[in-house]
């Protein structure tokens, strides 16, 4: 069973950071700064300084969203940041049994997450962060609205090179819809009011936990030097079966990049490529990733490190 359809929310597992997007999804251990706090607050603890980023996502089927994220570190451990999701349907018809090809009426979807992000330094190998994270998803006149947690770790092992990341997203309580738009009328008779309200079904928010490995094939911290970097996630949904991501990025003195990867067991994701280019502090992303018969989405995204 996939379990497909048995949680709310479900675009708070969208990909986004476009590097990420880049390798295939696999961020949880490779991912650093604001740009991987999607899939693994830790990310952030990560910074030199102050970091401000932004992406834009040309989605499927007309849908767009937008990433906004500004992080700092506070102290030579601690480490705070804001990341804000917010995705937009664009309009869509409104159909009813009598006209199902529309009333002349629109109606749009909009969600939007807002995290609140925590980071420490415990030892030169061991990074932690966490994230409170609000979350709505407004549907013509219904919304639903809740916080969330997110935690993380990134621990550089000292075993060949390898780092390992571990997240838990989406932890809360279950969620249900309220609004004017599940109001009906009835007779006076029924409701003084003249209307009532159905009740919907609480549902839970989409929990999904990320275990994933780095290693630099060669180079490292030396920026002067070429770089070759492979990660691998395992993640594993309450809402979907378990599936995977693997990346690769190579980097040339910490200016050009070029990236590529797949998505492993997934029902549309696949192959992804990506490049960047970095000069004096300001970071530009591309991503193309192919969604089978979803066809195509192109990704871009900006940083600015001071």
């Amino acid at each position: 069973m996939t379990k497909v359809a048995t949680s709310a929310a479900n675009w708070l597992k969208i990909e986004n950071g476009v590097r990420g997007i880049g390798m295939g999804g696999s961020q949880v251990a490779s991912g650093r700064g604001m740009a991987g706090a999607h899939y693994n607050p830790a990310s952030i603890a990560f910074l030199s300084g102050t970091e401000v980023f932004y992406s834009k996502s040309n989605y499927l089927a007309d849908i767009s969203h937008n990433t906004l994220a500004y992080g700092t570190r506070l102290s030579p451990a601690d480490y705070f940041g804001l990341h804000l999701f917010y995705l937009h349907s664009g309009d869509m018809k409104v159909t009813t049994e009598a006209k199902p090809d529309g009333t002349g009426e629109t109606f749009k979807v909009t969600n939007l997450s807002l995290r609140l992000i925590y980071g420490r330094q415990l030892t030169d190998r061991l990074r932690i962060g966490g994230a409170l994270k609000y979350i709505r998803e407004d549907i013509f006149t219904a919304y639903m609205h809740s916080f969330v947690f997110d935690l993380g770790s990134n621990f550089d092992t000292g075993i060949y090179g390898l780092i390992l990341g571990m997240s838990v997203s989406n932890f809360g309580p279950d969620v249900q819809f309220h609004g004017e738009g599940l109001e009906i009328v009835v007779p006076d008779t029924t409701s003084r009011d003249g209307k009532l309200s159905k009740i919907t079904k609480e549902f839970s928010v989409p929990l999904t936990f990320r275990l994933g490995l780095q290693k630099d094939i060669w180079g490292g911290d030396d920026k002067s030097t070429s770089r070759l970097t492979i990660s691998a996630d395992g993640i594993n949904p309450i809402d979907y079966t378990l599936y995977g991501g693997l990346g690769i990025e190579y980097s040339w003195r910490d200016m050009a990049f070029i990236r590529g990867g797949t998505r492993l067991f997934h029902d549309t994701a696949g192959l992804s490529v990506g490049g960047g280019l970095q000069i004096k502090g300001i970071m530009i992303d591309y991503a193309f990733v192919n969604y089978g018969i979803l066809k195509e989405t192109h990704q871009f995204g900006i940083s600015m490190v001071f």
